[in-house]
């Protein structure tokens, strides 16, 4: 647990502001950001947080701040022309080379190293900040149902998706022996803890990248069965490297089953909130009972 400094807490509040403005305010992103070539100069400020805390940290590079301040206006400007040469919003090569990349550095670490080590998470915000900018206030790509204002309709799908995938997902898993019961029982205040954390920093950014904006966007080329298949395949391989330094291939078989129900779950009313209801409540079991 890193120790909170004002400059820490000042780092994350700014972080985590777009990510809360487009939860809670999607309205006022739609029609934030200015016409013109300033519209394009704004993310550029998502590199303030690495300031804060790399020059505090003694880990300051000129070019990671290159990075920080010039790919969120390359991705805020790829999608920009991309929303005036496709108004229908069917996809173009250009929103999925922002998915691409977003879902590759994220998955692969390739910006971690820029962090303090137990700092490294800021680094899949900032990402995920970048590709809100440029999906929901620039590119302003409809159907993506991303709000925390949680609804008893997002509780009862995302439960009842849980309750569809468990039966399937426990035996298989035990059987493969990826699974395993804990002995140890967590406090309640413990579980609490781990679902609330795992919806926000886990769940809410996963959602977001694959239902909101990927199974969103493949459904438009590929149909609703099609891109849920294409989409849970595609976050089952996202798992590939986890808690493995080869193919972990029992991992990804489990998650891309995982994946159809998260998809079932945002697809019924197109409900970021439901699906991340899903997949935190899955992770959050699974740590605390069956890893």
């Amino acid at each position: 647990m890193p120790h909170l400094t004002p400059v820490l807490v000042t780092a994350a509040l700014l972080t985590l502001l777009p990510l809360a403005a487009a939860a809670f305010f999607p309205a006022h992103v739609a029609r934030w950001p200015p016409r013109g070539p300033s519209a394009m100069l704004w993310p550029a400020l998502l590199a303030l947080p690495y300031l804060l805390i790399a020059i505090p940290a003694g880990v300051f590079h000129i070019s990671w701040l290159a990075v920080y301040a010039l790919l969120p206006i390359a991705i805020a400007a790829l999608l920009r022309r991309a929303a005036r040469l496709d108004p229908g919003q069917r996809g173009t090569w250009m929103d999925y080379s922002v998915l691409l990349l977003l879902g590759l550095a994220v998955d692969l670490r390739w910006f971690e190293p820029a962090w303090p080590p137990h700092l490294a998470a800021f680094n899949k915000i900032l990402l995920l900040d970048a590709g809100i900018y440029g999906f929901l206030a620039v590119r302003q790509l409809d159907g993506c149902g991303f709000s925390l204002r949680v609804r008893a309709t997002d509780v009862l799908i995302g439960l009842r998706e849980l309750a569809f995938y468990a039966p399937i997902a426990i035996p298989f898993g035990l059987a493969l022996r990826f699974l395993h019961f804990h002995a140890h029982r967590p406090a309640a205040g413990s579980a609490i803890f781990a679902w609330c954390f795992t919806f926000v920093f886990i769940a809410i950014p996963e959602e977001l990248f694959f239902r909101g904006w990927l199974q969103n966007l493949l459904e438009r080329r590929l149909g609703r069965h099609g891109a849920l298949a294409a989409t849970a395949i595609l976050f089952g391989l996202s798992h590939f490297n986890k808690r493995s330094l080869s193919f972990n291939w029992r991992y990804v078989l489990l998650a891309a089953i995982a994946g159809i129900f998260y998809g079932r779950s945002w697809r019924a009313r197109r409900r970021v909130a439901a699906s991340a209801i899903t997949h935190a409540s899955v992770d959050a079991l699974w740590s605390l009972f069956l890893r």
